[in-house]
């Protein structure tokens, strides 16, 4: 059964209303022809132009943030550290350049390949952390700008996760901004990255 992916206008709201709004959902990966799913359980808001945080701070335009200004519902993949890849979910109105990390995930489906492709780490760590998390279900750069909505790689309806359920906090990995609390994930979940 093909999980029902979540429709654009999931994405079509406020950037801290979809961070929030995607935990509990399914991440669906069919890349390389292994179906791979978890379900999300850690995010984070890059709000806009006036978040330093934000690739796109300050309205800068570049070849790797161009995606951000266009519809909702796509993925930003991004390279970082000269070795990872980060998935983010393209959030708000076309031309307002926002988007949601999203930072960890509880594996569902797929370990098997998931664990082929991290190597010998426990089931807890194998998408706890945006890198991670991208290793594990094969996303990287031809990815990028690609609807969420599609194959070969989606987000699908899960189970809403309760307000008393989600922890927030301030963003981890970042220099400036740092005490924005923008940053959601599941209480007690044992698949949120070590970063908390």
């Amino acid at each position: 059964m093909r999980p029902r992916p979540l429709p654009p206008r999931f994405y079509a709201r406020d950037t801290v209303t979809v961070a929030r709004a995607l935990l509990g959902q399914l991440l669906v990966s069919d890349i390389g022809g292994r179906r791979c799913l978890a379900r999300i359980v850690e995010t984070e808001a890059y709000v806009g132009p006036h978040d330093a945080a934000c690739h796109a701070a300050g309205w800068r335009r570049t070849a790797r943030t161009e995606v951000m200004y266009g519809p909702p519902g796509v993925a930003y993949v991004y390279f970082t550290y000269g070795m990872h890849w980060c998935l983010n979910v393209v959030t708000g109105k076309v031309g307002y350049p926002a988007a949601v990390l999203v930072r960890a995930a509880e594996p569902l489906e797929g370990l098997a390949t998931m664990r082929r492709r991290r190597g010998d780490v426990p089931d807890r760590a194998l998408a706890a952390g945006p890198a991670r998390l991208t290793e594990a279900l094969g996303v990287d750069r031809r990815q990028y700008g690609h609807p969420l909505w599609e194959a070969p790689l989606w987000i699908a309806a899960g189970e809403r996760v309760p307000p008393r359920r989600i922890v927030v906090g301030p963003r981890v990995g970042i220099h400036v901004a740092v005490d924005w609390p923008l940053r959601f994930h599941q209480r007690d979940n044992p698949f949120v990255s070590p970063g908390r």
